[in-house]
């Protein structure tokens, strides 16, 4: 599963979300490959993934796309992170 993190310059917080989604989708057995974009430049890249976590703030920004796009309210939370992924999980 291809997901895409998004915060509003890529490299902070998208980062931070990044290591998250690694590691909730290793404990719960998901073969997944992260990366991570600024909002302006996601919404190009996003139909090129499965699956576009990012904030609620950056979500209307994403509208239009054929990805499922996820909004987490606290990217540093584990548990919220699996919650989103075991929606995606096969």
């Amino acid at each position: 599963m291809d997901i895409l993190c998004v915060c509003g310059n890529g490299i902070g917080t998208s980062v931070l979300l990044k290591v998250n989604v690694e590691q909730a989708a290793a404990d719960l057995g998901m073969d997944v490959n992260v990366t991570t974009s600024d909002a302006g430049s996601a919404k190009g890249t996003a139909n090129m993934n499965d699956l576009v976590l990012t904030s609620n703030e950056l979500a209307p920004e994403l509208e239009g796309t054929t990805t499922p796009v996820e909004t987490v309210s606290n990217f540093m939370d584990l548990d919220e992170v699996k919650g989103i992924l075991q929606k995606y999980a096969e």
